[in-house]
């Protein structure tokens, strides 16, 4: 068995020796770039995890790791440019760096190359991983239209958020272990416990950062804090705060949200302060609870023996109480 930072280590390696050598050369050196900003690599971690629950030559799924992770980064590239982001992790999100169009085009690309590299497996599970994959895209998909349209309401319920995030950040986790699991032998009950782990702890994931955003320490978090507040993102804190207020926190908290001039500081302080006052942190870290018990109850129906699970716990772990 190998820790979650060997396998950090082995991917993080394996990507940085990815070769693009088809032309043109512009279509291809802002994938190079996204690829090379790094980020935690979770999705293809989690993907090694779930096989090297079964099986130990992990160089054999480096393929569909690969794939996974310029998935991921490709549908990162599409949402700067749809959020009009100037940063991605400390860097010049590729729009800057290039242009709109070259964005586009080299995305596209990016979903291409995914494929792929996720069809780098062995043929009788072939069929099996592409289905899982294609559905996986296509409900991330899902999860960005369901988030777009929630900038729009005002009404949004707990039980759609949660849907929205089901499919926009945690079916990609899900999907990693699962395919890890499947390539590894695994039984399809096992494979779809672990699929079941993923949802939940994504869920708890997203869930975490909705509530760093207001109360993390922006050193740790790598971005700065208020960033939700500011632009009125229907979190599950904003849900939860417009369903629990009185009459004058209600009316207080509309305010804000309808203002067009404002300071910074002094919105993400009063909107804060409304959370507290209403009792919110508790309330969302309840919820991430809830799910990460889900999940570890996934995790122990997983018929392999307990020491083999033992890493993905601690990783789980670390990355749960991370940046508090």
């Amino acid at each position: 068995m190998f820790t979650a930072f060997q396998l950090l280590d082995k991917i993080n390696t394996h990507v940085s020796e990815l070769q693009f050598t088809r032309s043109p050369k512009g279509l291809y050196a802002p994938v190079e770039y996204v690829l090379s900003l790094g980020g935690k690599r979770i999705r293809p971690v989690l993907m090694l995890m779930g096989y090297n629950l079964y099986k130990e030559d992990v160089s054999r799924i480096y393929g569909p790791a690969t794939g996974i992770e310029v998935y991921h980064n490709y549908t990162l590239l599409h949402d700067d440019l749809m959020d009009r982001a100037d940063m991605r992790r400390g860097k010049r999100t590729v729009h800057k760096v290039w242009n709109d169009n070259t964005a586009i085009l080299s995305g596209d690309a990016m979903l291409v190359l995914a494929y792929q590299y996720m069809a780098d497996c062995p043929s009788e599970y072939l069929k099996q991983v592409m289905d899982i994959f294609s559905l996986t895209a296509l409900e991330i998909c899902e999860g960005q239209q369901m988030d777009m349209e929630f900038e729009r309401r005002s009404d949004v319920r707990e039980e759609e958020y949660i849907e929205m995030i089901r499919l926009k950040t945690a079916v990609l986790l899900a999907a990693g272990l699962k395919i890890g699991a499947i390539l590894g032998g695994a039984s399809s009950e096992d494979a779809e416990k672990l699929y079941d782990f993923g949802v939940q702890i994504g869920i708890a994931f997203q869930l975490q950062d909705d509530l760093l955003d207001v109360y993390g320490d922006s050193a740790v978090f790598g971005k700065k804090i208020g960033g939700d507040i500011l632009c009125n993102k229907k979190t599950y804190m904003l849900i939860k705060a417009l369903e629990r207020a009185d009459k004058a926190q209600l009316s207080e908290l509309n305010d804000w949200l309808a203002a067009e001039s404002f300071s910074p500081e002094e919105k993400i302080a009063a909107v804060t302060a409304l959370y507290n006052q209403i009792g919110i942190k508790a309330i969302c870290e309840n919820k991430m609870r809830e799910y990460y018990t889900r999940a570890m109850e996934s995790l122990e129906a997983v018929s392999v023996a307990e020491e083999k699970k033992k890493e993905l716990k601690s990783l789980m772990k670390h990355l749960m109480y991370r940046e508090m």
